[in-house]
């Protein structure tokens, strides 16, 4: 089902923060502090991982703003509480000490990230990838990722000043290969698309 990319020359590597690429981040989100849950300072958290029941295996979860070291925090609980996790961390005793971690991130050291199955990539593997279509032209490179209710949607700039925004679904079909060495993603667009 996949076809075979020609890759390009071997200076564009991912991850090296060299030609443009992001370097590797240290830290993974897995959740997002909306607010506080009761009075005993619970956090709750809008949950940025399709597993959960990781929480069930951290002893300590690193918490900060976007763009900010992180700073670890012993994780004493958690459970989940209508589509969300509630977690309790040492030294967050109060509802108003948790309302102050409202917008941090809840994030792991990337070398503690549950290992991914043949075919799924980190959001932060995507973002950065040219974009290419199975008849060699360079659409743009993918710079955010929208979630909607069915499929993850790419969001490419384009290489010229007639592409401008291209939204491309990422669902098969469609997204042909994912080359992370190579740095591309080989598409087959819809009717239409552009």
């Amino acid at each position: 089902m996949r076809r075979a990319a020609k890759r390009p020359s071997s200076e564009h590597k991912r991850g090296s923060g060299e030609q443009g690429y992001p370097p590797e981040p240290r830290y993974l989100a897995v959740g997002l502090v909306v607010g506080a849950h009761g009075l005993h300072g619970e956090l709750k958290v809008q949950l940025l991982t399709d597993d959960p029941r990781r929480f069930g295996q951290l002893e300590r979860v690193f918490l900060g703003m976007e763009d900010t070291e992180p700073t670890p925090w012993h994780l004493v609980s958690y459970r989940l509480h209508k589509g969300r996790a509630l977690l309790q961390i040492e030294g967050c005793s109060d509802r108003a000490e948790a309302q102050a971690l409202r917008g941090c991130l809840i994030q792991v050291p990337i070398d503690e990230a549950i290992p991914l199955e043949e075919g799924q990539y980190f959001e932060h593997q995507i973002i950065g990838l040219e974009v290419w279509t199975v008849a060699s032209d360079h659409l743009g490179r993918i710079d955010e990722i929208i979630h909607t209710g069915s499929n993850e949607v790419y969001v490419v700039h384009g290489a010229g000043p007639d592409l401008n925004e291209i939204l491309i679904p990422a669902i098969a079909g469609v997204v042909l290969e994912i080359d992370l060495a190579a740095g591309r993603l080989v598409v087959e667009l819809p009717e239409g698309l552009i």
